[in-house]
C-alpha cells in the first residue's frame, strides 16, 4: 500500500528524493499485489543487483503501510520481542524482553575480582527490580507507575567503574521507552519466553536437520510439527 505512511517510511529510511518522487507519481494511493509490485520494481530497477537495498525498502515500507490498514485482522499495536530488527516498525509501540535484555550481564566475563562483584552487585539489583516491575498491574495506581520509572532512571544511571558493565548498563537506559512499556500497558508480560518455547521444536530440528531439500519436504516438516 503506497499511503502517505509508507512514503513517510521511504524517507526515513534514507531514498533519494527523486525515486520518492518517482514513486508518489506513478503509484500514490494504489495498492498492488504481489505480481504488480514485482513489475513496478523491475521497471524502475532493471538491474536488481544495483538497487536490491533500495527494493527491498521500497517492498518493507509498503508492506507495513498495507498492515496498517488492512482490516481482515486485528492490526497489533504494541509488539513485545527480543529486539530484533525486523520488529521495529511493524507496530507502533515496541516492548522488549527483560529476559533478553538481561542476558547482556551475562555475557559479561570480568578477569579483575572487584569487577566480578560489581557486576553480582548490579546483576542483583536488576532483577529485584524487575520482580518489582512484574507486580505492576492494571490496577496499581498512578504513583507506583512513577515511582517504578523513576526507580528506572536510579538503577541504570549508576556507574560501578566496570566500563564494560557501565556501558552495558547505559544502553540499557536507552531502551527505558520499551523496557517499562508494561507501565503504560500493564497487560503486557515482561519477557516473551512463552513465545520463545512455541518455537523451540522447530528449533531443535533445524539443529537437527538444517533445513529441508524440497518444497514438499517443507511441507510435510511443517505439517508435522503443527500436529506436534
Amino acid at each position: 500500500m503506497f499511503s502517505e505512511e509508507a512514503f513517510d517510511l521511504l524517507d526515513d529510511f534514507g531514498l533519494s528524493k527523486k525515486l520518492v518522487a518517482q514513486l508518489r507519481e506513478r503509484v500514490f494511493g494504489k495498492m498492488l499485489d504481489e505480481a504488480q509490485m514485482q513489475q513496478l520494481l523491475g521497471q524502475i530497477f532493471p538491474d536488481p543487483s544495483k538497487g536490491k537495498i533500495r527494493w527491498t525498502r521500497i517492498m518493507e515500507a509498503a508492506a507495513i503501510a498495507a498492515y496498517h490498514q488492512q482490516t481482515d485482522f486485528p492490526v497489533v499495536e504494541v509488539l513485545l520481542s527480543d529486539g530484533a530488527l525486523q520488529f521495529k516498525l511493524l507496530t507502533r509501540e515496541q516492548a522488549l524482553c527483560w529476559v533478553h535484555d538481561g542476558r547482556n550481564y551475562k555475557k559479561l566475563h570480568p578477569v579483575v575480582p572487584v569487577h566480578g562483584e560489581k557486576l553480582d552487585e548490579f546483576r542483583s539489583k536488576y532483577w529485584d527490580y524487575f520482580r518489582n516491575l512484574s507486580e505492576f498491574g492494571e490496577n496499581s495506581p498512578h504513583e507506583e507507575a512513577e515511582a517504578l520509572s523513576a526507580n528506572f532512571d536510579q538503577l541504570f544511571s549508576t556507574k560501578t567503574g566496570y566500563p564494560a558493565l557501565d556501558e552495558r548498563i547505559a544502553k540499557s537506559k536507552d531502551k527505558k521507552s520499551e523496557l517499562s512499556m508494561v507501565l503504560k500497558h500493564p497487560e503486557l508480560p515482561l519477557h516473551n519466553n512463552d513465545a520463545e518455547l512455541g518455537a523451540r521444536a522447530r528449533v531443535r530440528k533445524r539443529d537437527v536437520s538444517l533445513h529441508t531439500m524440497t518444497e514438499d519436504g517443507t511441507k510435510a516438516n511443517d505439517t508435522f510439527l503443527t500436529i506436534v
